[in-house]
């Protein structure tokens, strides 16, 4: 049963919670959900904590905080996931859809990697990319050398670049191809579809999944129920709320009471 069903602060608190995540924009985003739904519906006092994806899992697998909401599984994580085996609790997705590939605006008329090299004029002969050093990268530099893409360039930027220059062409509804992860806003702002990867070069669908301290179940009963019902209905939910994220002046908490006022219904199911 949920203690509070307003927004209205309780005025004692139920204990205190800590939450590691990743910037990341999808990992922000449910983190601050969480923290809300934590906050104004149950009574908690939530602290988040921004580390590295490494630093994250190490602190769930140490008890050093009771959990995280941004678990990719099961393949870029595994290597973390086996590192923690025995220390932390696995409860399941929160969404599905979770992957790398190469997007292109909707209206763009082609839909598989492998018909990239014959269509390079209209996209300028680029691959917009992010920062160097990502996964994403390095399997973008794999999928060059397997679609033998020789009429194209990988470009290095960041993330920010890699957005600005999507919007840039969408605008003016010119071609172009991104290195692309969904969830992320960007899927909630324009039409994208991810481009075929016949050779699988770029991997599978993912999930995100939630991942808690072992003991929190019996510690704190209704944060462990809460997290362990803590899901998405579509990705769209996520996008949508990274793409309110985005906006200027946007604050992530003011946003995650704006998802819990949009989906009553949604939030009441993950209440204990």
């Amino acid at each position: 049963m949920a203690l509070v069903l307003g927004f209205a602060a309780p005025s004692m608190a139920q204990g205190k919670v800590k939450l590691a995540y990743v910037e990341w924009d999808c990992a922000a985003a449910s983190t601050n959900l969480v923290k809300a739904v934590l906050e104004e519906k149950m009574g908690y006092d939530v602290d988040i904590l921004p580390v590295t994806a490494a630093a994250m899992w190490m602190a769930v697998g140490t008890g050093d905080v009771d959990g995280m909401v941004t678990a990719w599984l099961p393949v870029t994580h595994a290597d973390y996931l086996e590192q923690v085996k025995g220390k932390a609790e696995d409860l399941g997705p929160i969404v599905g859809g979770a992957k790398l590939g190469w997007a292109v605006p909707s209206y763009v008329e082609i839909d598989s990697i492998a018909d990239l090299n014959d269509n390079a004029d209209k996209f300028n002969g680029k691959i917009i990319g992010i920062d160097p050093g990502a996964g994403l990268m390095r399997l973008s530099e794999e999928a060059m050398e397997e679609y033998d893409l020789s009429n194209f360039e990988l470009m290095e930027g960041s993330g920010s670049t890699m957005t600005a220059a999507l919007g840039n062409a969408v605008d003016n509804n010119e071609w172009v191809v991104v290195t692309a992860w969904s969830p992320h806003w960007m899927f909630g702002r324009w039409q994208l579809k991810y481009l075929d990867d016949p050779k699988g070069v770029l991997g599978e669908e993912e999930k995100i999944h939630t991942i808690v301290r072992n003991g929190l179940k019996e510690d704190m009963p209704e944060v462990y129920a809460f997290l362990d019902r803590f899901s998405y209905e579509s990705p769209d939910q996520l996008q949508a709320l990274m793409a309110w994220n985005e906006e200027e002046g946007a604050d992530r908490y003011e946003n995650a009471k704006r998802f819990i006022a949009e989906y009553p219904e949604l939030v009441e199911s993950w209440l204990p």
